[in-house]
């Protein structure tokens, strides 16, 4: 049985948010979107929603890193720590390109790192197949 993944995308910039939304629906993705315009409600909402987005089936997070509130760096090494959430995917996408910057995402667990403007080809082609593996498999939940 598959199950729907919900997008979390995390974005400040209103613009940035619509085109990246666009994108999705134009890649033919129907999957509901929360939209978060700064780390905290993005975090009160993983981290403190009871039972949290996963309650619902599989998530997918799509992370800005320069935020008005925090870092995204610092929200990824919070859903990489924390139990429930450790195993959700994170696509990173955000303007910096600084080299030092995208390994320190990926050693943080980042599964995806797309600097904007995104490449609409590249985009789709990581949201569809991350969506397909989050469709087949089955979290395991802790302690199970």
């Amino acid at each position: 049985m598959t199950q729907n993944v919900t997008i979390i995308m995390i974005e400040d910039d209103e613009g940035h948010a619509t085109l990246i939304e666009k994108n999705i629906r134009r890649a033919g993705i129907a999957n509901q979107i929360h939209h978060f315009r700064d780390g905290t409600s993005a975090l009160e909402f993983l981290v403190n929603t009871p039972g949290g987005p996963l309650r619902e089936g599989p998530t997918l997070i799509l992370l800005d890193l320069n935020l008005p509130d925090m870092s995204g760096t610092d929200i990824l090494a919070i859903i990489k720590a924390d139990p429930e959430l450790r195993r959700t995917p994170v696509v990173v996408l955000t303007t910096t390109d600084d080299r030092l910057e995208i390994e320190r995402c990926y050693d943080l667990g980042c599964n995806v790192y797309i600097t904007k403007p995104v490449n609409y080809e590249n985009f789709a082609a990581a949201i569809r197949q991350l969506g397909l593996f989050l469709s087949v498999i089955t979290v395991a939940q802790p302690g199970a």
